[in-house]
């Protein structure tokens, strides 16, 4: 009896924790409905970052099971990204035009199915083509995630939302990698595949069950507090008039493009009138799409400092664990723990990124969404250097968690930003003209890098160092380009208002 009481209140102890958790999570965020939404968008991104994380932990396995090099592992990662990066422009016109919650749930199911099969593959052939069609399924998560967000979220909080969905990322590619690397040396690689399937299969009933399809244009934006999901649906969540009055309750919310276009406004920028839409854009076809979000000239300047940014996360991703343990001279499981550590350091600027950034927005600063994306990449620039060259452990680490909470911070405000300068008609082909660029210097990532580390210095932990070095000169790149975005962004913004002001639609948005 005694135990039992003991077991009973222990389990009351543990609920009531949860449950605190939770309460604190839901008053961070803004209420249940929004905490739902954020949850279930970022375990469809750390779906595919624990998709990738398991890759690098069974490597080992798949090497001794196949008699395959580091070159055939290689390709199971870039190959997938490639495939990616071809599906990813079709899917972002169907993210535009049809059921997005559906197009995910979908998408999903054959993402457990792929991972299935890939724990069956009998020979690396079959392996490898399992996983580029698992590559092709994943090119659904990013647009149809980014269009979902600014459905969901008004864009004064856009930002630090954003960095609670991405946050999921990053937790997904530490999941992936302890989970698949613990289960692979417990039982066999196999079996790390099947486990997976198994998150995948839940979160997509999970979508099915709980994330309604918003009305497109801002009619669903959740209010803080609001605590039923469902009524987004009926597009009076979020809606406003034009005197930004919440016509559901009356009560003051933002209106249109929120502070970035009311600061335009204020601020008499005049749009681009050449760019301001007429027609509906989902009555042109895809390439009419991608030639115009590419003529916006702070959509390209962002897409290439924010392909760039993966692109290095990429390649130090790859070799991050062999540079650690030979140039600090310390063992693969030391190493794994202090590789968390500095992921945490990430986990902790993409979290603080976006908020910084709304909080900047709403004290006038336009270019906050520019500004600090911006000085992130210039900060990870001088805080890597020094730590790749140090030879001091604890100096090392701190300057590398600080440099990937610089690096984390940049893509919540810079995805955001995005949104901004869009029309919402046209949101998931423009992320996915970005994800297209992204995913395709991701694929080539660790094949540049290790050429370069073995062929232009080589080899070994010295010509590691020198890559990661180098390597850092895209990310100043990426970082000034943000000095004309800080100059075009205000008109672009204007050009969005622009259109949204020309072509008012109502509706769902589902053909």
């Amino acid at each position: 009896m005694a135990g039992r009481n003991a077991a009973e209140q222990a389990e009351k102890r543990l609920r009531h924790g949860l449950e605190g958790i939770r309460g604190r999570l839901e008053e961070r965020v803004g209420g249940p409905a929004r905490l739902q939404v954020i949850v279930l968008l970022a375990a469809v991104l750390g779906l595919d970052l624990a998709d990738k994380g398991a890759v690098s932990a069974v490597a080992g396995g798949l090497k001794r099971t196949f008699d395959i090099s580091n070159t055939e592992i290689g390709l199971l990662v870039s190959l997938v990204s490639l495939v990616g990066a071809v599906a990813t422009l079709p899917v972002g016109s169907l993210v535009d035009r049809i059921n997005r919650t559906r197009l995910l749930v979908l998408a999903i199911s054959l993402w457990a199915v792929a991972m299935l099969v890939s724990g069956l593959a009998s020979s690396y052939l079959f392996l490898l083509t399992a996983r580029l069609f698992l590559g092709g399924v994943t090119a659904a998560a990013v647009p149809t995630v980014a269009s979902l967000v600014g459905d969901f979220f008004p864009a004064r909080e856009r930002a630090a939302m954003y960095g609670y969905i991405l946050a999921g990322e990053l937790v997904g590619v530490g999941f992936g990698f302890l989970f698949a690397g613990e289960i692979s040396s417990l039982i066999d690689w196999r079996w790390a595949f099947f486990a997976l399937s198994v998150p995948s299969a839940a979160l997509a009933w999970a979508l099915w069950r709980y994330l309604p399809e918003p009305a497109r244009g801002g009619q669903s934006w959740l209010r803080p507090g609001q605590v039923e999901l469902e009524s987004a649906t009926r597009g009076q969540g979020g809606r406003t008039d034009e005197a930004g009055q919440g016509q559901d309750q009356g009560q003051e919310v933002p209106q249109g493009s929120e502070l970035a276009r009311e600061e335009v406004r204020q601020s008499r920028v005049e749009p681009h009138e050449e760019l301001v839409l007429r027609e509906d854009p989902l009555r042109h076809n895809l390439w009419w799409a991608v030639r115009y979000v590419l003529r916006i000239r702070t959509n390209l300047l962002l897409i290439v400092a924010s392909a760039l940014g993966y692109y290095f996360f990429s390649g130090v991703r790859t070799f991050a664990m062999i540079y650690i343990t030979e140039h600090f001279g310390i063992t693969r499981s030391t190493a794994s723990v202090l590789v968390i550590l500095v992921g945490l350091g990430g986990l902790a600027g993409v979290l603080i990124g976006g908020r910084l950034a709304d909080h900047l927005l709403r004290r006038g600063w336009l270019g906050a969404r520019i500004l600090v994306p911006g000085s992130g990449l210039a900060l990870t620039v001088a805080c890597v250097a020094p730590a790749v060259w140090t030879q001091n452990l604890f100096l090392g680490l701190g300057l590398l968690g600080l440099g990937a909470a610089c690096l984390g911070a940049v893509n919540p405000p810079l995805d955001s930003a995005r949104l901004d300068i869009m029309h919402p008609r046209l949101w998931g082909r423009a992320e996915s003209v970005r994800v297209t660029l992204r995913m395709t210097l991701e694929a080539a990532a660790p094949v540049l890098f290790g050429l370069i580390a073995n062929r232009g210095f080589g080899g070994g932990e010295e010509g590691l160092k020198w890559t990661f070095l180098v390597m850092l000169i895209p990310l100043a790149i990426a970082s000034s380009l943000s000095l004309p975005a800080r100059r075009s962004y205000p008109r672009d913004v204007a050009t969005a208002s622009a259109s949204v002001d020309a072509l008012s639609f109502e509706g769902d948005g589902e053909r």
